[in-house]
């Protein structure tokens, strides 16, 4: 069976390299490529990919969304996220979106292919240094203090507002952006959230933001 795999990268040198080292392989077939999250979009609901590979961190429409986008329209599509070895703030939300598993951008092309190949039979690959991180946030979250519902929280509207965008993995400049404030203030906003809600880090932050009484 051939694994039909769409590219999505906003930088043109990563999907070259991606588009090479798929191609040398006899069992995937690269369908298309996206810059973008919105051209990804719409390229999945085109090409129908068995498997997206989704770079993270893209301007406009990020993979987040774009995972989340895609998934609803087709379920039964596997995104395997892109990251860096530091990108933590992404990886919950992503998670939340639907990515089935994560690969840091380094990996080794056998380690890539393998994880595509495990994403199309419903495995959800990790490279061992993402699970490790996310191993990690979850002992924190158990051995924390259990943090405040947040309706109880006391958050004003505009902190509101900021957790919503954190969960959904933007940096401080792009919720800036999206709020129309200075990235300061977006730094003030995030620590007076994590003061009221008890968050250690932007990771655990971010799961309070996906809570169903936020």
């Amino acid at each position: 069976m051939t694994i039909r795999v769409l590219l999505v990268d906003d930088q043109r040198l990563v999907r070259a390299g991606l588009r090479m080292l798929c191609s040398n392989a006899a069992d995937l077939e690269v369908v298309g490529e996206a810059a973008s999250g919105a051209e990804a979009v719409r390229l999945a609901e085109r090409t129908r990919p068995d498997v997206v590979l989704m770079d993270l961190r893209m301007p406009g429409m990020d993979g987040i969304r774009a995972t989340a986008t895609i998934l609803a329209a087709r379920p039964a599509t596997r995104v395997l996220a892109l990251t860096t070895f530091d990108d933590d703030d992404h990886l919950y939300p992503a998670l939340a979106a639907g990515a089935c598993g994560f690969l840091v951008k380094d990996a080794s092309p056998t380690d890539l292919l393998d994880g595509i190949r495990r994403a199309a039979r419903g495995d959800r690959p990790f490279s061992p240094e993402v699970l490790a991180r996310v191993v990690e946030s979850a002992v924190d979250a158990r051995t924390a203090p259990p943090a405040p519902p947040l309706a109880r929280a006391n958050l004003t509207e505009r902190e509101s507002q900021v957790l919503h965008l954190v969960s959904q993995g933007l940096s401080n400049a792009e919720i800036a952006e999206r709020l129309q404030v200075g990235v300061t203030t977006v730094k003030t906003h995030i620590a007076n959230l994590m003061a009221k809600t008890g968050a250690s880090n932007r990771v655990r932050l971010a799961v309070l933001g996906l809570r169903p009484d936020h």
